[in-house]
């Protein structure tokens, strides 16, 4: 009786060992994927040494190995083969609709990418305008574009809203700057657009010109613009602008107020609504321009990129050279060989100040 009572147990017993033994190439792979994922993510993402640029090859091989480890574990599962096509075929249809709508945009931003390269009507350093978003061109990318807005932020636009947007590029040969004013039509219109060229010179534009905008029912709307080369100082350039003008409207007695302005405090007959104009110091001290500041991720990249285009002319001038030295004797073949050896020399100089200027990290 104790022998027939034993046997019931140990068939238990041995039910439970063999659905165990199933399940223990499973655990086995998952043990191993774990740590083969810990490892990875470690060395390839979150080393300390590694820059944000440098993860992301490490972040897109995490992505490959993570899929990887997805069908080993199906693979191992305690299934039938019917089941196991089944559960392959289930993942394989899920990761096909993930890519496929998640393609769309990105293959529209590579393509858009490509047509801005294609076209090239801007360059780092430009100064652009989309929409809402205004600031220098720092970095290129095949799916984005980052400009460093007047806040020194910096602000990535996808190139799929580039090339669906209107983009207003500042020409680097110059713009005109421009500043727009109303004033009442007591003020006789020939002595405004006096003063405001005067301004513009005074700023150091070039050929200004005032413009009567519109003729309002209170008031009469006036631009003075000037060319300006110097494109880097843009914004300094607007604002000295603004500050001459005032200026000398308040040195010729003149108010910038609304003809509808009104006041309840009583002043004086003959009372003028204008701070005292500010008297020239030829010594005053030249503050620098806050654009080095503000733009200074974008003045690097526009320098580097001045940089590369010197290293692709003197290239282009060494195989120039080189076409050159067939059927030529001396001296005139040391003299070119001379020429071809100092442009060498300084596109290899050229190449070490771009290698630093990309190794150096932007804060």
């Amino acid at each position: 009786m104790g022998n027939e009572g034993q046997e019931p147990d140990m068939l238990q017993l041995d039910g439970i060992y063999q659905t165990l033994a199933k399940f223990v190439p499973l655990l086995a792979t998952i043990a191993i994927i774990v740590l083969i994922l810990w490892f990875a993510d470690w060395l390839l993402v979150r080393r300390a040494s590694l820059t944000a640029k440098s993860r992301l090859p490490g972040q897109v091989v995490m992505m490959l190995l993570s899929a990887i480890a997805l069908i080993s574990i199906v693979l191992a599962l305690p299934v039938s083969e019917s089941t196991r096509s089944d559960l392959l075929g289930l993942l394989g249809l899920v990761l096909t609709g993930v890519i496929a709508l998640s393609s769309t945009t990105f293959v529209s931003n590579a393509m858009a990418g490509l047509m801005l390269r294609s076209e090239q009507n801007f360059r780092h350093g430009d100064f652009i305008r989309t929409g809402d978003y205004f600031g220098r061109v720092t970095e290129r990318g095949l799916f984005h574009t980052e400009i460093q807005s007047e806040d020194r932020d910096l602000i990535t636009l996808p190139n799929l809203y580039l090339a669906s947007s209107p983009v207003t590029v500042v020409r680097s040969s110059g713009t005109i700057i421009s500043c727009n004013l109303s004033l009442g039509y007591d003020v006789p219109h020939h002595q405004v657009q006096l003063l405001l060229k005067e301004a513009a010179v005074t700023s150091e534009l070039q050929e200004p010109f005032v413009q009567i905008m519109s003729l309002d029912d209170f008031s009469i709307s006036y631009r003075v613009s000037g060319y300006y080369a110097e494109v880097k100082h843009l914004l300094t350039m607007r604002s000295r602008l603004h500050q001459e003008v005032l200026d000398g409207l308040h040195r010729a007695d003149i108010e910038i107020v609304s003809p509808a302005f009104m006041n309840q405090r009583q002043f004086t007959d003959g009372k003028k609504f204008m701070a005292a104009p500010k008297q020239r110091d030829p010594f005053e001290t030249v503050h620098p321009s806050p654009e080095s500041l503000i733009f200074d991720k974008a003045e690097k990249a526009e320098k580097v990129r001045i940089l590369k285009d010197e290293s692709q002319n003197l290239i282009e001038e060494i195989q120039l050279l080189k076409e050159q030295l067939e059927g030529l004797e001396e001296p005139q073949l040391s003299e070119i060989k001379s020429e071809i050896h100092k442009r060498t020399d300084r596109i290899e100089k050229l190449d070490n100040i771009i290698q630093i200027a990309k190794d150096t990290p932007h804060e």
